[in-house]
């Protein structure tokens, strides 16, 4: 006997049956709709543009290197000019590269710790909601605490007890610290899920766990890790330029949050404006378009948000 395949059950199944391609092509025409959604996008692929550029000036001349290139010919500040279109620091080096190279850091802490925390999240999450009371319980209380312990508090209480702290160091502890919001959001989504008939139906063909969790449950809750991804990767990139700005970050590593510890340590805080705004307002657009990318992403996921964008 041949059984009918029920449009709604295909729906709550997350579309697998429909394909994969045909959800993603309808989600991006939602996507491109978003005011919010465009600009963000656009910022964030001029920070892209930036992180790749950050690898050409030092092969130009080591003068551009944003460490250790130094323009022999100034010894301190000055200005922006045809050799240096941001003008120079402390040191001559030149403000144009450590900005570039700023933005290939941000990415590179920004994604890092939000996809560890993600991850995270996501797997305690379902763990959490598919296995039971008491794991739910052990799994949610430990995220209870974790949430309550301020992660900059800690990691500056961690940078005095050990010195500076490496750059990965400081990445894998703000994963650890920022995934249990995460996990509360993702086991109340596995809760819902796991009483839709879809799961009994699965439970009673024979389905194990295993393939219920990563077939039927995961599918249904990617997306919406997804977008709380995109707000982790602000708080992350806030983390590190507060931790560099407060001389805890890695010193090794040109940041946007060591560049305004720079100017604020020699004294050019309002001295140089050159130096201090542009690595201040890269902080600030790189933050906004991923937060833009949330609120349209956001859109995507929820119908009635959609719905009162169009009334208004």
């Amino acid at each position: 006997m041949r059984t009918r395949s029920h449009p709604d059950r295909q729906l709550e199944t997350g579309g697998i049956r429909s394909g994969w391609g045909d959800r993603l092509r309808e989600n991006w025409i939602i996507f491109r709709q978003s005011l919010l959604g465009k600009i963000g996008l656009i910022l964030l692929v001029c920070f892209g543009l930036m992180a790749v550029t950050s690898f050409i000036p030092p092969l130009i001349d080591p003068m551009y290197n944003p460490m250790t290139g130094v323009d022999p010919e100034i010894i301190s500040s000055t200005g922006p000019s045809a050799q240096h279109w941001l003008g120079t620091d402390f040191m001559g080096r030149d403000i144009l590269s450590q900005l570039l190279a700023g933005a290939r850091v941000a990415f590179m802490v920004g994604v890092s710790a939000a996809f560890m925390s993600i991850f995270l999240g996501t797997a305690i999450g379902m763990i959490a909601g598919y296995a039971g009371r008491f794991v739910d319980t052990l799994l949610m209380r430990l995220a209870d605490i974790i949430m309550v312990m301020p992660t900059l508090l800690v990691v500056l209480i961690l940078s005095s007890l050990f010195g500076q702290l490496n750059i990965w160091t400081i990445v894998l502890i703000i994963a650890l610290f920022r995934w249990p919001g995460v996990s509360r959001v993702i086991r109340a989504q596995t809760l819902s899920l796991k009483s839709r008939p879809f799961i009994e139906a699965a439970r009673v063909a024979g389905a194990s766990h295993l393939r219920i969790v990563f077939r039927h449950i995961m599918p249904n809750v990617l997306p919406l890790s997804f977008l709380y991804m995109t707000f982790r990767v602000t708080s992350a990139i806030i983390i590190e330029a507060a931790l560099a700005f407060l001389g805890f970050g890695d010193p090794g590593t040109v940041s946007w949050g060591m560049m305004l510890q720079w100017v604020w340590k020699t004294g050019h805080m309002f001295k140089a404006p050159y130096w201090l705004l542009p690595p201040g307002l890269c902080i600030s657009l790189i933050t906004l378009s991923f937060y833009m990318l949330g609120r349209a992403m956001d859109e995507v996921l929820d119908p009635r948000l959609r719905k009162e964008g169009q009334a208004e």
